[in-house]
C-alpha cells in the first residue's frame, strides 16, 4: 500500500513541476515512480514512508530530487540534466548509484521538508505593501511567517518591473514577472522593522544552508538559481536573522505588540496553507483579538499568497484593520512567474 502511494505522489508532482516550467524534475519524478524500488535502504525508506508523501503533507518527491541536486551541486555525481533527454537507462543508473554510494546523505536530507524562499514572489507581494502604505498612510512594520532565509523581508533591495511601474533600487536581483491588469498603484514605502520566523529557518551566512536552499531549487531552472544566489549576497550583508520558532508561538508574541503611528505588517506565501486545520483555526483567532485591538493610529495588515482551491496560482488577500475588510487583490504564480493584479479598488 505504502510504495503504491508514494508512487502517486511522485507522479503528482511531476505534472505539478511540468506546469511550473520544470520538464526535468517532471521526467526525474515519473522516472522514479516507475523504478524505484527496495534494493537500496534510500529505496526501502522512501516506499515505506510512513506520512503523506504528497505536496500538501511531507513533499516526499521533493526531499528526493533535492537530496540528489544537492549532490550535483557538491559535484559528487554527474549533472544529471546533462544526461539525454531520451536516455532513461542513464539517467535511472546514475540515480540509483547515487542512492546505494550516497545513502547517510541522501537520508539525511529526507528528513527535512524542502525550503525554496522563492524570490520572485516579492513582485507579487510588493503591490500589496503598496496598497498598505497607501490606504494607511503609515510606515511599515513587517512580521513573515515562514521567513525561511528572509529573502522576501527585503523585497525593497530588489529592482522591478510591474507592467508599465518600474520601481525598486539599482539591485542584482531585477524582477520582471508577466503582469495582468492594471499597473499597481505606486506609494512610498518605509519600513521601520523587519522581523521573521521559520521553525528550520536559513542562515545566508551559512554554506550548508546555502546549499539546502539551492539544492531545492529545480537543477534545469538556471534563472531561479542564479536569482536566488544574488539574493543570498544581498541578505548577508543585511539580514538580521530570521528566528527558530513556532510559527503561532511567535505570531502570538508579535500581534501582543503594538506599533505607535506605525502599519504593523503579518505576511506569508505558501506557508500558512501547511499548518493542520486546528492550528490555522488558532492563527485566525489571533488575528481576529489582535484586529479588534487596532486602531487608526496602530492599524494591523496580513498580506497572503497562499493556494485556494481554484486552479491558476495562488490567491493573493489583504485584511485590514481595525475595519476588519478583507478582499482578494490578485492572483500569482506559485513561483511569481506572472501576477493577475486587481488591487483593493478606490
Amino acid at each position: 500500500m505504502h510504495d503504491e502511494a508514494v508512487r502517486r505522489a511522485f507522479l503528482r508532482q511531476a505534472k505539478a513541476c511540468d506546469s511550473l516550467g520544470s520538464p526535468f524534475t517532471a521526467r526525474l519524478c515519473n522516472l522514479i515512480a516507475a523504478r524505484l524500488d527496495r534494493q537500496t535502504e534510500v529505496g526501502a525508506t522512501v516506499l515505506s514512508w510512513v506520512s503523506d508523501p504528497d505536496s500538501t503533507g511531507d513533499s516526499l518527491p521533493l526531499r528526493l530530487a533535492g537530496a540528489l541536486h544537492a549532490l550535483v551541486l557538491l559535484e559528487k555525481i554527474e549533472p544529471l540534466t546533462a544526461i539525454a533527454m531520451d536516455d532513461e537507462d542513464a539517467l535511472w543508473d546514475t540515480c540509483e548509484s547515487a542512492l546505494r554510494f550516497h545513502a547517510p546523505f541522501i537520508l539525511d536530507r529526507l528528513k527535512s521538508p524542502p525550503q525554496t524562499n522563492e524570490v520572485r514572489r516579492s513582485a507579487a507581494l510588493l503591490p500589496g505593501f503598496f496598497e498598505i502604505a497607501r490606504l494607511t498612510v503609515k510606515s511599515l512594520v513587517l512580521s513573515e511567517v515562514g521567513a525561511s532565509a528572509g529573502l522576501n523581508l527585503q523585497f525593497d533591495r530588489y529592482r522591478y518591473r510591474l507592467g508599465g511601474l518600474e520601481w525598486g533600487e539599482n539591485s542584482e536581483v531585477v524582477l520582471i514577472p508577466e503582469w495582468r491588469g492594471p499597473s499597481p498603484r505606486i506609494a512610498p514605502i518605509t519600513i521601520l522593522e523587519r522581523a521573521g520566523c521559520d521553525i528550520s529557518p536559513l542562515d545566508p551566512s551559512s554554506h550548508e544552508d546555502r546549499l539546502q536552499l539551492m539544492s531545492y531549487i529545480w537543477a534545469d531552472q538556471p534563472d531561479r538559481l542564479e536569482r536566488t544566489a544574488s539574493a543570498l549576497r544581498i541578505a548577508v550583508k543585511t539580514s538580521g536573522g530570521i528566528e527558530k520558532a513556532d510559527a503561532l508561538d511567535w505570531l502570538e508574541q508579535r500581534l501582543s505588540k503594538s506599533f505607535h503611528d506605525a502599519a504593523h505588517v503579518v505576511f506569508h506565501s505558501i506557508a500558512w496553507q501547511y499548518l493542520p486545520e486546528e492550528r490555522k483555526q488558532i492563527g485566525e483567532d489571533m488575528f481576529a483579538a489582535a484586529g479588534e485591538r487596532a486602531t487608526d493610529d496602530t492599524p494591523l495588515a496580513r498580506l497572503q499568497m497562499e493556494a485556494d482551491t481554484r486552479r491558476g496560482g495562488a490567491s493573493l488577500t489583504l485584511q485590514l484593520w481595525p475595519s476588519g475588510e478583507k478582499r482578494e487583490i490578485g492572483r500569482a504564480d506559485f513561483h511569481g512567474r506572472w501576477i493577475d493584479w486587481r488591487g483593493w479598488g478606490a
